[in-house]
């Protein structure tokens, strides 16, 4: 046998770390109590929405069972699911709102066996003028999602692009946050504002809020700006960064005018195995 064989190299990731093989989640005899997970990034076309709708089917694949709650007043976690919206639904704006609207009312099925949505419309917008005078205001999300916290496994929060009071919001109730980035300089000096508002929440609301991980979103390897971003983000942050790391595709924008996730729309493709595997290591760092 030649010396080569005996010391093969080991894959490498886009992180350039080795490639690591998670192993398939043990099954569930029950569901809940939910791990509550934020979705944010102050910079928008990160893809916050896509990784939401994608990371909430793959762990419904893995049968877990998922309430992705939308939270943006663009409503884009809704349209991305095809969720039809009406005059008499009840939105996470009523939620937050009417302490008389049930949360049992405003949950959506989707075509993901396991996983449901809570929708959201432009009237969230006006959300935050109407609770800054309110006691207790930043818990107002975690006062509406307490009665089904023991029906899900995880709670999947889409923020909008702003670090105001609906992200604190979600922040406040939330058990672990995850930034989706997009490989570029700018979304690199962002981040360090967004942990720094992350240490305040933790600091003064929640103390068990804690970064689960940093995602690079649109990764194309072929540029030698995205590769360098990588590789400082891997500097600074290390193990926060997830090994999966969800590469440029023109799949994901048809998957929002399909308005499905990538694993029903196309689920041999590699987008749907990046996501997958990072369902599997969402599932690792939080049991």
């Amino acid at each position: 046998m030649s010396d080569s064989g005996l010391f093969e190299e080991p894959e490498v990731g886009l992180t350039g770390r080795p490639v690591r093989e998670l192993p398939e989640p043990p099954a569930l005899e029950k569901h809940g109590p939910a791990t509550i997970i934020s979705m944010v990034n102050q910079k928008g076309g990160v893809g916050k929405t896509t990784t939401t709708i994608n990371l909430g089917a793959c762990l419904a694949e893995q049968g877990r069972k998922v309430l992705l709650v939308d939270l943006d007043p663009q409503g884009a976690l809704s349209a991305g699911l095809a969720i039809p919206h009406g005059e008499e639904e009840i939105t996470v704006y009523d939620l937050m709102i009417d302490n008389s609207s049930s949360i049992h009312g405003a949950i959506h099925q989707t075509n993901v066996p396991g996983m449901e949505v809570v929708a959201a419309n432009i009237d969230l917008s006006a959300a935050e003028i109407q609770l800054v005078n309110e006691v207790g205001r930043e818990n107002t999300l975690g006062r509406a999602l307490r009665p089904v916290r023991k029906e899900y496994d995880y709670i999947i929060i889409d923020c909008g692009p702003s670090l105001g009071l609906l992200a604190v919001n979600a922040l406040a109730c939330s058990h672990g946050v995850i930034i989706p980035m997009e490989c570029e300089y700018f979304s690199l000096r962002g981040l360090a504002l967004l942990t720094d508002t992350i240490e305040k929440v933790r600091d003064r609301i929640n103390f068990d809020l804690e970064i689960i991980g940093i995602l690079v979103t649109m990764f194309d390897r072929r540029t030698t700006h995205a590769r360098e971003v990588m590789s400082r983000v891997i500097e600074v942050f290390d193990d926060k960064v997830f090994d999966s790391v969800i590469t440029r595709t023109v799949r994901f924008p048809e998957t929002s005018v399909a308005g499905e996730p990538i694993t029903t729309w196309a689920p041999s493709s590699q987008g749907a195995q990046q996501y997958r595997n990072l369902a599997l290591e969402i599932i690792e760092r939080t049991t």
